[in-house]
């Protein structure tokens, strides 16, 4: 059964997570975990405030309700906030990306200018995010087959045009390519050097409208720019008549779905039977959907993720 959690609640909750963060020993120095996986039977599930984000929480309490917990969902947009709050205890579970998380974690232990840990290669991107997270009081599940990560569209029409399905293709065709991006674009090794480095695309000019916004879009399919930094599980693309190029070299990072839980709330093997559920059957298609449905189409996360979990029957049809 899931139960709402009230604002004053929320920022109470995130408080203490603060004062205790801030106060307390270092947990890397605090040596290594040796109690058992605890297993209360009620569970706060963070959402960091975007759609997917949202849909993934949603599917999380879903499951475990339908394993016995009684769970909460709160929405917490700032990572500063609520990872420290899951360290904490006062969230439980969040749905996170591995070579985000990996990333991130890294800059938090190791500082700002520390080498990145996340890569395109999965297993070694989980083994150094589990490496970073244990030690916090983390538990990284497995991740599943859905990955939402960095992607690069044009207009199905300049696809077609110049035979282009793939980032090498458009790096073999020489053609000159105005990229509608972040402005950090041009400093980010999957971005602008990356392109040019990994593929040969010549990028001659980077347009700064942002990951993935409506103008950036417009762009491309007005002709201004030629393609768009997105992500694998946009779901308006067809909208704009937009497709993706495939990295073909993986230039991009191992951003795959997983669940972090906080061992000692939420370790057992019930949150983990129940959330690795997910695993067996969401791809980064049916995201793309799901996400479709909730910004296209105006449905509410949580009923999507209902009628999504009932189709693939994880949860029992009403």
């Amino acid at each position: 059964m899931r139960s709402p959690l009230h604002a004053a609640a929320a920022a109470l909750l995130l408080a203490a997570a603060a004062t205790a963060c801030s106060t307390g020993p270092a947990l890397e120095s605090r040596g290594e975990v040796t109690a058992p996986p605890g297993d209360s039977r009620q569970l706060t599930i963070g959402s960091a405030g975007f759609t997917e984000s949202d849909l993934l929480a949603q599917m999380y309490a879903l499951l475990l309700d339908r394993a016995g917990y009684r769970t909460t969902i709160l929405s917490v947009t700032n990572r500063e906030l609520y990872e420290p709050a899951l360290e904490n205890g006062q969230i439980d579970v969040v749905p996170e990306y591995a070579a985000t998380f990996a990333d991130w974690l890294n800059a938090k232990v190791n500082g700002a200018d520390a080498k990145p840990v996340g890569s395109p290669d999965l297993d070694a991107t989980m083994t150094a995010l589990r490496k970073l997270a244990a030690p916090r009081g983390l538990t990284v599940l497995a991740p599943g087959r859905a990955v939402d990560q960095n992607a690069f569209a044009v207009t199905a029409a300049y696809a077609a045009e110049h035979h282009l399905k793939t980032l090498s293709d458009l790096g073999k065709s020489g053609l000159p390519v105005r990229l509608a991006a972040g402005d950090e674009c041009v400093q980010r090794p999957y971005c602008e050097p990356g392109l040019k480095k990994t593929y040969g695309i010549d990028i001659t000019a980077v347009d700064p409208k942002g990951v993935g916004t409506t103008p950036a879009k417009q762009a491309v399919q007005s002709g201004q720019d030629q393609m768009v930094l997105t992500t694998t599980t946009d779901a308006t693309l067809d909208e704009f008549g937009l497709v993706l190029l495939k990295d073909d070299k993986s230039l991009q990072n191992a951003d795959y779905i997983v669940p972090v839980v906080n061992r000692s709330r939420a370790g057992s093997t019930g949150v983990t039977g129940a959330l690795d559920k997910l695993n067996t059957v969401l791809t980064t298609a049916d995201l793309a959907s799901l996400n479709e449905q909730v910004d296209s189409w105006r449905r509410l996360p949580e009923d999507v993720a209902r009628e999504y979990l009932k189709s693939k029957k994880l949860i029992p049809a009403d």
